[in-house]
């Protein structure tokens, strides 16, 4: 296993003070980079733990934060912040160039090698950079299946890979359906794997706090969607590029 160190980042955003996971390879040089968006609970060690995964793979990795330090196991609490923060794209795309700012600033990124993967709000987030112009490499969703404003997905101008599970409530086949029509009207490279029989949230370990309806954890279907994760990474992100290898 490669070694990898970690640090905490504290910076503004949302009018808050978010407390970020930064995890980087060993090693001296610039690497890509990975910005890595929790679920609408909040960073986690769930997040802490693939973002030192995606470093053991040779990724700087930016575990970003959503509620100032907090993580929201209150249903009603969390939903109270995320379902107005999932309504407002400006928000969503503060949060989301805070954290970019914080990645950027790491002198061993690679600016011009930065991909956004997250799950739930997180990948909201992620979706809503590429939606402003932001030029990523790769944006990568799990639950997030979330429309913006008409036209802006024009902007998106890398590829796009989103999961969902077949049984999600919150993410039903409406709202895939409206998803990808309005990534294929922007001219989107567009993927949407379905995971069969997964409910929302079925990447993320069993919690021992209440949950909104229709969530559950399928554990077969989390380690494929990390695989996909992965794999999305290593066509559009590939470590080895600019490295001699």
């Amino acid at each position: 296993m490669t070694t990898i160190t970690t640090r905490t980042v504290e910076y503004p955003a949302d009018g808050l003070t978010m407390i970020g996971h930064l995890a980087l390879p060993a090693g001296v040089d610039r690497r890509p980079a990975v910005l890595l968006g929790p679920e609408g609970m909040g960073l986690s060690d769930v997040e802490r733990r693939r973002a030192d995964a995606l470093a053991e793979l040779g990724y700087i990795a930016l575990a970003f934060d959503l509620h100032g330090g907090r993580y929201l196991g209150d249903p009603e609490e969390m939903l109270a912040r995320c379902l107005p923060l999932l309504a407002d794209p400006d928000r969503m795309r503060g949060i989301g160039h805070a954290a970019l700012d914080v990645l950027r600033t790491e002198p061993r990124t690679d600016p011009d090698r930065i991909a956004a993967v997250g799950y739930g709000t997180g990948g909201a987030v992620g979706l809503e950079l590429g939606r402003g112009g932001v030029s990523l490499r790769a944006i990568g969703t799990v639950n997030a299946l979330t429309t913006g404003r008409p036209g802006e997905a024009a902007r998106i101008r890398c590829p796009v890979w989103a999961g969902v599970g077949s049984e999600d409530p919150i993410m039903p086949p409406a709202q895939r359906n409206a998803f990808t029509a309005e990534m294929q009207a922007a001219g989107v490279d567009w993927r949407l794997t379905v995971y069969g029989g997964a409910l929302h949230a079925f990447h993320h370990p069993p919690v021992d706090h209440p949950v909104v309806p229709g969530v559950g954890y399928h554990s077969l279907h989390a380690q494929r969607a990390w695989r996909d994760v992965v794999d999305l990474l290593a066509e559009c992100l590939p470590v080895t590029e600019g490295l001699g290898a």
